[in-house]
Order: C-alpha cells, then structure tokens, then sequence
C-alpha cells in the first residue's frame, strides 16, 4: 500500500509540476504577445502622429501659399485700377477736345473698344492665375493624399 501512496504522491507531485509549467508557458506566451501588442500599438501612434504633423504642415504651407497669391491679386488690381484711371482721365480730355459730334462719337467708339479689349485680355489673365493659384494652393494637400493612399495600400 505504501508504493500505492507513493506511485499517487508522485503521480500527483508530477501533475502539479506539469500544471506549474503549463501555467508558467501560457502566463510567459501571454506577457510576449502583450509586450508585442504594446510595441505595435505604440509604433502605430507614432507613425500617426507623424502623419498628422505632415498634414499640419501641408495645411499651412497652403494656407501661405494662398496668402501670397492673395496678395499678388490684391497688387495686381490695384496696378489694374491705377492704369484704367488713368485711361479713363485720358479719354475723358480727349472727349473734352472733340470739335465735332462725329469726333466726339469716334473718339467715345476708339475708348470702349479699348476698355473691352483690356477688360477681355484683364479677365482670360485672371482666370489663368486663379486656376494655376488653385493647383498651387491644392498642391500640398494633394501630396498628402498621396501619401494617404501609399500607407493604405503599405498597410492592405
């Protein structure tokens, strides 16, 4: 009876130390994976901080852009309202030294023709900047779509 005891002593010694070690392989393999799950979830937000910083940065270098091409625009009519002042006083006199109607009518004729034509050449030289102002200030933004969908499909 004696071996009996010591064969479940044993036997129950054996499961105990077999128990211990399982526990202490699945509590090991379980602190590893969590170091890992941190190490990813730690590198995650560090790439998406970096992300956003990048997006900051387009937003204001776009923001300065627009700025100055506002500014551009802002001296450019201003240059455009002097010189159509100036026109006009010009014409005004020159209508003011008309001898005759048919003069005066020719001189009025010459002037509109002229203002058209700046004011056609004026809005085509608006609408080229205002379009190139648009993909400057797009630029930037653009490049972080870019490198939006370059993490996506990295990531997929």
């Amino acid at each position: 009876m004696t071996d009996t005891v010591n064969n479940t002593a044993d036997t129950a010694k054996t499961f105990a130390s077999d128990a211990q070690a399982r526990a202490t392989q699945m509590f090991s393999d379980f602190n590893t994976r969590s170091k890992a799950a941190v190490e990813r979830s730690t590198k995650l937000v560090e790439e998406l901080n970096e992300f956003n910083k990048g997006n900051i940065e387009a937003l204001v270098e776009s923001g300065r852009v627009a700025a100055k091409a506002a500014e551009t625009l802002g001296q450019q009519a201003a240059e455009t309202a002097r010189k159509n002042f100036e026109q006009t006083t010009a014409a005004l006199k020159s209508f003011a030294s008309a001898k005759t109607p048919t003069e005066f009518f020719q001189l009025q004729s010459e002037y509109a023709r002229t203002a058209f034509d700046q004011l056609i050449a004026e809005t085509s030289k608006n609408s080229e900047t205002m379009l190139k102002l648009a993909g400057d200030v797009f630029q930037p933004i653009s490049n972080r779509f870019a490198v939006a969908a370059e993490k996506i499909k990295t990531a997929a």
